[in-house]
């Protein structure tokens, strides 16, 4: 997710609109166009005009639903296996957490906030130009700590279920079912692996977010570069509507389904 379309569809589309805005008010050669269109008198109108006038309604409208309504991502890296797969398309609610402007991402209108185990698409903290997606584990004001291979928020046990290990006996990975204030979802395990320590405890100040992937022996997360701040939110991860495996595949939709 390091490609900021968002910024390049943006500047595009107030390209194109500037060049429409110049010529209505001082060069009109597209209204000139238009009423010689069906005489034998031609009129002339620079490529650069023609093209802006062809192109930006359909760029407003694309820009519209991208930055206000809903945005394609592709998932990259398995870090939220077993929820998202390398090569799931998906879609992200950009309203949910309240409207936002593009590219600056000052919100505008507030509608909501996240929610402990929402699956959150936004800008990675220590490179901005990246779009990073975990799990919502921490609010603000929260203490999340991890000791005895459990997780706890404010003091509390976070409820697992254990689904699968392989193999049965002596197991390398488990799964489990994990309840994150009524969320439920699963999360992927490697038995006796810690890569940010065996305790480790943080307090989410005011207006952050931690976030946590599902993979979690295996995600580059709040537990090794912080938290995400309320101007960094992009979305909330609503949908997988398709999938494509590396190479010379066609896109399926065997997996689509909502995400939780």
């Amino acid at each position: 997710m390091d490609f900021d379309f968002a910024l390049i569809l943006t500047v595009i589309t107030l390209i194109a609109g500037l060049i429409c805005l110049v010529d209505k008010l001082f060069f009109k050669q597209h209204q000139a166009v238009v009423n010689t269109a069906n005489s034998k008198q031609p009129a002339k109108e620079h490529i650069i005009i023609e093209y802006a006038y062809s192109f930006f309604p359909v760029l407003a409208v694309v820009w519209v639903l991208r930055s206000f309504l809903f945005e394609p991502f592709t998932i990259p890296s398995g870090s939220m296996l077993p929820t998202l797969e390398v090569g799931d398309y998906i879609l992200v609610n950009k309203y949910e957490y309240g409207l936002r402007l593009p590219v600056l991402g000052t919100e505008i209108m507030p509608i909501a906030k996240p929610k402990r185990g929402d699956v959150m698409v936004f800008k990675y903290p220590p490179k901005p130009s990246m779009n990073f997606i975990k799990r919502v584990v921490g609010l603000p004001g929260d203490k999340v700590n991890f000791a005895n291979d459990t997780l706890y928020i404010n003091g509390e046990a976070i409820e697992r279920k254990l689904l699968s290990q392989e193999p049965e006996v002596e197991p390398w990975q488990q799964y489990f079912e994990e309840n994150l204030s009524g969320t439920k979802h699963t999360i992927r395990q490697e038995v006796g692996r810690y890569p940010a320590g065996k305790e480790w405890g943080y307090t989410v100040p005011e207006g952050h977010y931690f976030m946590m992937g599902d993979n979690r022996d295996n995600s580059n997360d709040s537990r090794f570069w912080g938290f995400v701040p309320e101007k960094l939110i992009v979305g909330k991860a609503v949908y997988i509507w398709t999938h494509k495996e590396p190479g010379f595949n066609l896109p399926s939709f065997h997996r689509n389904s909502s995400i939780k």
